[in-house]
C-alpha cells in the first residue's frame, strides 16, 4: 500500500529482475548486470514479469530481450525501461528519495498507490471516478490540512498515519 523503492547493483537476473520490476522506483547502478533469463533455461518470464513490465518497457524491446536473454547493463537500463535512475550508489540515491517521500502525506500517499495499480487496466472513465473518490477523502482531512500548513510555514510536515 505505500511506496517501494530498489536499489539494485551486482547481477539481476531471471526472478530478480521481476522483484526489480515491481518497485515503484528503480535506482540501478551502472555497472549492475540484468537479463530476462528464463527462455536461457527453457522457461518462460512469470512471479508477474509480464503484467510488470508492462507500461514499462516497449513490447518490441521485452520480446528482443525474452527470445535473446541478452544481458544489459544497469546503464542500459533506463533507456530499456527497467529503471528511473541510474547511479553508481543505488542505496544512496533510494535512501534520498524515501526520506523525501516519507515527508508527505502517507494518507495520500495510499491514495496515489492505488490509482497507480490501476491506471494502467481500466477505462478513463472508471479511473476518473477513483480519482475523484480518493481526491474527496483527502481534501480537508487532517493530513491535507498539515500539508498545506508545513509548505506554507517551510517545515518538515507532522502526520498521522492512520
Amino acid at each position: 500500500p505505500v511506496p517501494v523503492i530498489a536499489a539494485v547493483h551486482g547481477v539481476c537476473f531471471g526472478g530478480g529482475l521481476q522483484i526489480a520490476s515491481g518497485a515503484d522506483i528503480r535506482v540501478i547502478d551502472p555497472t549492475a548486470r540484468m537479463a530476462v533469463m528464463e527462455l536461457k533455461w527453457g522457461l518462460v518470464p512469470d512471479m508477474g514479469g509480464y503484467a510488470l513490465w508492462k507500461g514499462l518497457v516497449r513490447d518490441d524491446v521485452l520480446r528482443e530481450l525474452t527470445y535473446t536473454n541478452r544481458e544489459f547493463t544497469g546503464a542500459e537500463a533506463k533507456d530499456l525501461g527497467f529503471a528511473t535512475y541510474v547511479d553508481p550508489n543505488p542505496v544512496a540515491r533510494a535512501m534520498a528519495i524515501a526520506a523525501d517521500i516519507a515527508n508527505r502525506n502517507p494518507t495520500a500517499q495510499r491514495a496515489a498507490k492505488r490509482l497507480f495499480n490501476r491506471y494502467l487496466e481500466v477505462g478513463t472513465d472508471e479511473i476518473l471516478m477513483a480519482e475523484s473518490v480518493e481526491q474527496q477523502a483527502l481534501i480537508g482531512s487532517k493530513n491535507q490540512i498539515e500539508a498545506v500548513m508545513s509548505q506554507m510555514e517551510k517545515r518538515k510536515g507532522e502526520f498521522v498515519d492512520p
